[in-house]
């Protein structure tokens, strides 16, 4: 499904997970390229972590964690989560939100954010309900999300299944989150940040939550 269109910036398992979903998320249509570094080593090159997952501390044993995911609302709304369930997120070609999408364990929650939207803002909520795997959509040459680079053996590109929680009473625009002082240093409010998928502390994650329900 979404990472949502990875807005320009972003869903049941699939049925035939080797189908390329019309659902997606992601960071942006195009491919991104690898960040990369150079080795000690050789000079040979290895993916660097980057981004908000990197600052991370280790997970502490049944810890849930908390994130949000984009996706824009005419290719994968909450309302059609709530009605197919579960959906792939599949799509995301960008590195820091594929990180993201890794660190993520069964159980974990996530704000559910409509990207280029009439408001753009959190709309619900859903669960992480299958761990990251390979995207499919990644390999077939008629996706959009063909990424030639990618080899079947070593894949670049991965996806979740997430499940339908809940829809807020009412959607939480950007406006409204960035004139919450509770929500400081929330990863979605920082200038210039555009990904699909980022990690969002608990004690934000029940604050959005809670104006949902106002």
């Amino acid at each position: 499904m979404p990472p949502a269109k990875p807005s320009k910036s972003a869903p049941k398992p699939s049925k035939s997970p080797a189908k390329p979903s019309k659902k997606v998320a992601k960071p942006s249509k195009k491919v991104a390229k690898r960040p990369t570094k150079v080795t000690k080593a050789g000079g040979a090159k290895t993916p660097k972590v980057l981004g908000p997952v990197a600052s991370l501390p280790p997970r502490a044993p049944g810890e849930v964690r908390y994130w949000l995911v984009k996706s824009e609302p005419d290719v994968f709304s909450i309302d059609d989560l709530a009605r197919e369930r579960t959906t792939s997120w599949e799509g995301v070609r960008n590195f820091q939100a594929r990180n993201a999408m890794i660190e993520m364990r069964l159980g974990d929650l996530a704000l559910y954010y409509h990207s280029n939207a009439e408001p753009s803002g959190v709309a619900g909520i859903c669960e992480i309900v299958k761990l990251a795997y390979p995207d499919p959509t990644q390999f077939d040459p008629k996706s959009e999300y063909f990424d030639a680079g990618s080899k079947p053996e070593d894949p670049r590109w991965k996806m979740v299944d997430v499940g339908f929680v809940e829809k807020l009473a009412r959607t939480i625009s950007l406006d409204a989150l960035k004139a919450e002082k509770a929500l400081e240093g929330m990863v979605i409010l920082q200038k210039g940040t555009r990904l699909s998928v980022t990690p969002v502390s608990k004690a934000h994650f029940d604050h959005v939550r809670a104006m949902g329900a106002r």
